[in-house]
């Protein structure tokens, strides 16, 4: 059998905007999720390496260059697969970029990197609110349109009025990507990535970890971060393969996740197909149903702020009804997505 392809989350931001902080959080919160983690940091010491290392699962790191500058296809791709491979093996590798790595560009470093063992699962760009409201970085809204999600960290350090303005500012470049106001980077790690259940040790064996205790500390005191939505949809009926993939390219606001399987119909070669889908990069995988599988589509869809009649209404235009013609092309649509050819050529992504 062959080994699952394992999501690729891309940290990005400028200097001090809180990218570690957030890297640090999702290892100590991982919920049994086995985190590869791939960090540079502009100088002849990487710092950022050493602030995660002691409770990363597999890591690699580059020093003394940016990513997104000294590194080509190859080299991402060697690094990528090393973490990809290792053992025990890893659920999601994290690449966090140095600070003055642009972010369009190790995007699609990781994009182009055309190995089975790894695909991109969408661009984190953590924004520093409290100098953002004094002074906006001249490259913010360059950074913002080629984000999947933006998190707005130190919110908690500047006033509500001045939160709420931020937001609008920042959302303007790219209207689509969920915005979050974090304080220490707190976000639901469920946001970013499908947590693994894994049998848990006899509690008369297990002696917490230090970053378990660390854990439990938060939970004491409270430390709450933005919860997100997760809505579901299904339908019996098969769904138009182009009607869909439009409703895809033109999501929600607030859309940031999908996932599930998705039946074609006559529309399609009879192929169970599992969706994944992170801002604008989609990923179809072919499977087939099982004996007792009646086909069938049914979708989850993650994100913040999403207005679930708008959401509903959408995929239900989608669904196949009796006037809609054959058309031996529309599956199409879909199946460019399988396997390497896994984003949608939106200009605006990459611009």
């Amino acid at each position: 059998m062959s080994r699952k392809s394992i999501p690729v989350l891309v940290i990005a931001g400028f200097l001090g905007s809180g990218k570690t902080t957030l890297l640090n959080y999702l290892l100590r919160h991982n919920r049994d999720t086995r985190i590869g983690v791939m960090v540079n940091d502009f100088g002849a010491i990487n710092i950022d390496a050493l602030l995660v290392a002691g409770q990363v699962d597999a890591m690699v790191s580059l020093s003394n260059g940016c990513i997104c500058c000294e590194v080509d296809t190859e080299d991402i791709t060697d690094m990528l697969g090393k973490l990809a491979s290792a053992k025990p093996s890893v659920d999601v590798i994290a690449v966090e970029a140095s600070g003055v790595a642009e972010p369009g560009a190790l995007a699609r470093l990781v994009l182009s990197a055309d190995d089975p063992r790894f695909h991109f699962a969408g661009l984190v760009l953590v924004v520093d609110a409290e100098a953002s409201v004094h002074a906006q970085h001249p490259e913010l809204a360059q950074h913002v349109r080629v984000a999947d999600l933006v998190l707005l960290n130190k919110s908690d350090r500047i006033a509500v009025d001045q939160l709420a303005e931020l937001r609008k500012q920042v959302a303007l470049p790219n209207p689509k990507a969920p915005v979050v106001a974090t304080a220490f980077c707190r976000v639901d790690p469920e946001l970013l990535f499908d947590p693994v259940s894994r049998p848990r040790r006899s509690r008369h064996a297990e002696q917490l970890s230090f970053d378990q205790l660390l854990e439990h500390d938060d939970h004491d005191h409270h430390h709450h971060h933005p919860s997100y939505q997760s809505v579901a949809w299904s339908s019996e009926r098969p769904l138009h393969p182009r009607r869909f993939v439009s409703f895809l390219e033109e999501r929600p606001p607030g859309l940031y996740r999908a996932k599930g399987v998705l039946d074609l119909g006559d529309y399609g070669d009879g192929s169970r197909l599992v969706l994944q889908l992170v801002g604008r990069s989609l990923r179809v995988e072919r499977g087939t149903w099982g004996t007792a599988e009646r086909p069938c589509t049914r979708l989850v869809f993650i994100g913040l702020d999403i207005d679930e009649a708008t959401l509903a209404a959408g995929l239900d235009a989608c669904v196949v009804t009796d006037d809609d013609c054959p058309d031996e092309y529309a599956a199409l649509s879909v199946l460019r997505y399988v396997q390497s050819d896994d984003i949608f050529h939106d200009e605006v992504m990459f611009q």
